[in-house]
């Protein structure tokens, strides 16, 4: 079965909301917990992205960027 777009739109609202958090609470030098909340964005964003596409042929006016 197909997640549907609404689940997947919310978890790409949690993970942005979990990099907020991590940013706004960075640490200074690398910050291992603001790199896993961006690596949850991509993959949030991929998921909802391919939802979309399955359940209505669409896509977003966004592209993910590749590192």
């Amino acid at each position: 079965m197909h997640e549907e777009p609404a689940v997947a739109l919310q978890r790409l609202v949690a993970a942005l909301e979990r990099h907020l958090d991590a940013c706004s609470s960075k640490r200074e030098g690398s910050d291992q917990e603001i790199q896993e909340a961006y690596d949850q964005v991509a993959d949030a964003f991929e998921k909802y992205e391919e939802v979309l596409e399955v359940a209505f042929s669409e896509v977003l006016p966004l592209i993910a960027e590749d590192e």
